[in-house]
């Protein structure tokens, strides 16, 4: 990673478990993030995926400072986020933007399409007040909706519509990183290639970074150019998304990738998918070790000894297993 414009250094995000109504007192804590190191390049869409709960939410409201950061460190164009002011954090989020998982709840329903993007522009003064009318009609055409729907409402708009406006919105301050909360996931299929087919050609055509959060792997694999995969507050491998799909090293991305449906019957019904046993542990008391051995069908002694790093496994992967050379 030559110039990475956003690094993560061993980043974590506790929350205090409370108990009592007059005498809180705290009894627990959820390691939603538990020691995250990653960093992205210029133009780079970094694919971010793992089972429900595993924290990649939390991970992108820490990288925005929506949630407090417990240790380490966020750093965007040499600024680290997490010893910023208020203000400071308010000028960097021109250059930090977020699309949120549901478009029905991340618009404001009393506000018009034009109110939406015409506010953030006014928020950092990033053009006089005359021109804000012509800069969100071009923003509305760059994400292929029509500027003469500016004075309509969220509701008047289907899912694929407003979940446009929300990346308009986004792209209105020209951040240099946007981070997509699974965008896709509420829409209908016909309407999800239309919005991963727009983010991946805002991302060549103004050069933007993107982490793309997501359940579904072979959206992840068609969108990204790295893909980290997340286990309970970790990053368990991270590489180029084609060899981490098709080539999976850690027993949890290959439980993740078996999952995956094949389009050819035949070879639906004579795949074998690995089967994963129990739930995934809970984040208030993780087990020693590596988080993944007590579901893991290759687990030794071994494995609950320490928790295992992110180590080297060829020139572009990293897989954080203590086993790796053996299975």
């Amino acid at each position: 990673m030559s110039d990475p414009i956003l690094q993560l250094n061993d980043v974590k995000t506790h929350f205090p478990l409370s108990q009592g109504f007059i005498f809180k007192r705290q009894v627990g804590t959820v390691k939603a993030v538990d020691g995250v190191t990653l960093s992205i390049e210029r133009g780079e869409v970094l694919g971010l995926v793992g089972e429900s709960g595993c924290g990649k939410s939390t991970l992108a409201r820490t990288i925005m400072q929506l949630v407090p950061t417990t240790a380490g460190t966020v750093v965007l164009e040499g600024r680290n986020l997490t010893s910023s002011s208020t203000s400071e954090i308010l000028t960097a989020r021109r250059h930090l933007q977020m699309v949120f998982q549901d478009p029905y709840a991340s618009l404001n329903p009393r506000m018009t399409v034009f109110d939406t993007l015409a506010e953030p522009l006014a928020v950092h003064r990033v053009c006089p007040a005359a021109d804000i009318p012509a800069r969100v009609a071009s923003l509305m055409k760059l994400v292929g909706l029509a500027p003469r729907f500016m004075q309509k409402y969220p509701h008047e708009f289907s899912g694929g519509q407003r979940q446009r406006i929300a990346i308009a919105r986004a792209l209105a301050l020209e951040p240099r990183v946007i981070i997509a909360d699974e965008p896709v996931s509420a829409l209908d299929v016909s309407i999800q290639a239309q919005i991963l087919n727009l983010l991946g050609q805002l991302s060549q055509k103004m050069n933007l970074s993107l982490i793309f959060i997501a359940h579904d792997l072979s959206v992840v694999k068609h969108i990204s150019h790295r893909v980290a995969v997340m286990y309970l507050g970790k990053i368990v491998e991270l590489g180029p998304a084609v060899d981490v799909i098709e080539r999976p090293l850690h027993p949890y991305t290959r439980a993740l990738v078996s999952a995956i449906p094949t389009p050819n019957p035949d070879v639906e019904r004579t795949r074998q998918r690995i089967v994963l046993a129990g739930d995934p542990p809970s984040p208030i008391n993780p087990p020693a070790g590596c988080a993944f051995h007590p579901r893991c069908p290759h687990a030794l002694d071994k494995c609950k000894a320490a928790v295992p790093p992110l180590t080297r496994a060829d020139p572009t992967r990293e897989v954080a297993c203590v086993r790796l050379g053996e299975i």
